[in-house]
């Protein structure tokens, strides 16, 4: 449970009205449905609703729905009866029936066939069941909890998710915003993740990070959010010096120039190195973007010509530029002298006449 309590610290505005919708459908015996992007923090939600409920004391039993097969599924929910199939040789509680006068919480809930989601409509509506294979009616008094990153309503009307399931999941849903609405949580979360895997690594203490972490910390989006964010902070942790504060932050730990590639571009001696400070996240804004294209411009052309050791024509292929297209830009930036420009355009004449002849 600790690793969910995780991503249920914060003291933004949005995060703190969500703990307070949480605290408020503790109460009640009804179900509720958690909404949120992956890495929100949706089964440390669902915990929090156990154990500040009535049925605190009562079991708290959770299961992924898509992490199981759905000809499976069926079976972990429901349990089954001695013969149902080959193996089963005595019975088998589901997750229902062992989580009587608790909590269930089912995650990733959009992965269920349409069928499975008859039978836990009528286990919410009439509170029973019967195992697979079986023919006993069981009564169970469980208060469910689901939770799905996907859209419900919008499965619903294409038929792909039961919409009186749905009306029933929906008397509270609770929507967890993502982490980069959360601004102000999230160095609270990196310092907090930081200074566990300090202690997991059996240091004296944590330093913190430096101004320049912190500031890549917050201009990224954590499409991941707290799970991405825990992450990146462990793996700079561990990489770090221990009494030094943190200075670099690898966002992702697949950026390599070896890394492989689905389609790899086919090697060519004439290629040129990729531009440095290109990734989005690391450019201070505000700037002058006029200035910056210019500068990039300037740039990629005179490594060009390096390359081509001022070869313009070569320069020219290797920017897949024409050779008029190149000298233009020679022009415009002031890269070349006049006379320069002069010879060349006179020796591409003199190649043209030659070939025209």
């Amino acid at each position: 449970m600790r690793n969910e309590a995780d991503r249920l610290l914060g003291e933004s505005p949005v995060f703190l009205q969500v703990l307070e919708d949480v605290s408020r459908a503790a109460t009640l015996n009804k179900p509720v449905l958690i909404v949120g992007e992956r890495g929100t923090g949706k089964e440390g939600i669902a915990a929090r609703l156990h154990y500040l409920s009535p049925r605190w004391g009562q079991e708290f039993i959770k299961l992924n729905c898509a992490g199981i097969a759905d000809s499976l599924l069926e079976n972990e929910l429901f349990g089954h009866e001695p013969g149902a199939f080959t193996g089963a040789t005595k019975i088998h509680q589901g997750r229902f029936e062992r989580a009587h006068n608790g909590t269930l919480f089912l995650d990733e809930l959009a992965n269920t066939s349409l069928a499975t989601q008859e039978k836990i409509l009528r286990v919410i509506e009439y509170g029973e069941f019967e195992r697979v294979g079986g023919s006993k009616t069981i009564t169970c008094d469980v208060r469910l909890v689901a939770a799905t990153n996907e859209d419900l309503p919008r499965l619903a009307e294409q038929g792909k998710f039961r919409a009186d399931l749905l009306d029933r999941l929906a008397f509270d849903v609770i929507t967890l915003p993502p982490l980069r609405e959360r601004a102000s949580d999230i160095l609270i979360l990196a310092e907090y993740f930081g200074l566990n895997m300090a202690k997991e690594l059996d240091r004296d203490y944590f330093p913190g990070f430096s101004a320049k972490a912190k500031a890549e910390l917050q201009d990224y989006v954590w499409p991941g959010n707290a799970r991405e964010l825990k992450n990146v902070v462990e793996r700079a942790v561990y990489k770090s010096e221990p009494e030094s504060p943190i200075d670099g932050i690898t966002l992702n730990p697949f950026d390599s120039p070896f890394r492989p590639s689905a389609h790899p571009e086919p090697k060519t001696h004439t290629a040129i190195a990729p531009l440095t400070n290109t990734n989005p996240h690391l450019i201070a804004l505000p700037l002058d973007l006029k200035h910056h294209l210019r500068e990039q411009e300037i740039e990629l052309i005179t490594a060009a010509l390096d390359k081509a050791k001022h070869n313009q024509r070569q320069a020219a292929k290797m920017l897949k530029l024409t050779y008029h297209q190149l000298r233009g830009y020679l022009r415009k930036y002031d890269l070349v002298s006049s006379a320069d420009l002069d010879e060349n355009t006179k020796e591409f004449e003199e190649v043209e006449e030659k070939m025209h002849e």
